[in-house]
């Protein structure tokens, strides 16, 4: 099955109207319902979406979408267990020369193992 992963870019457009690619990630996201995509994120991205929203004065807004991702029967929540936790810092310590945060190479990771292209 093919999958999509839902960064915490795309939550956040997705869910704050005056996001920049709010529009375009919205209609991206209403598309979805004619694919047979499995959607999937991680317990890192879900944290960095709380997170932002709630350093934004949007607990409310954060707990909604908390909520939503941990009860939805669409998108697919991957904890991060210590394997894939070690497996992320494993690529966070390698690409040096980058600027990808740990949330990033944990979802590379997770990615790669789903056969999601970048």
């Amino acid at each position: 099955m093919n999958c999509l992963f839902l960064d915490t870019s795309y939550l956040i457009a997705l869910e704050l109207a005056d996001d920049q690619n709010h529009q375009i990630t919205l209609n991206h996201w209403q598309s979805l319902d004619k694919t047979n995509l499995k959607l999937v994120t991680t317990s890192y991205v879900f944290d960095e979406v709380v997170t932002f929203l709630n350093s934004r004065y949007l607990h409310s807004k954060a707990v909604e979408i908390g909520k939503r991702l941990l009860t939805s029967s669409v998108v697919d929540l991957i904890q991060v267990n210590e394997v894939l936790f070690l497996e992320g810092w494993d690529y966070f310590q390698k690409y040096q020369d980058k600027s990808y945060s740990l949330t990033d190479c944990l979802s590379f990771v997770v990615m790669n193992k789903l056969k999601i292209n970048v």
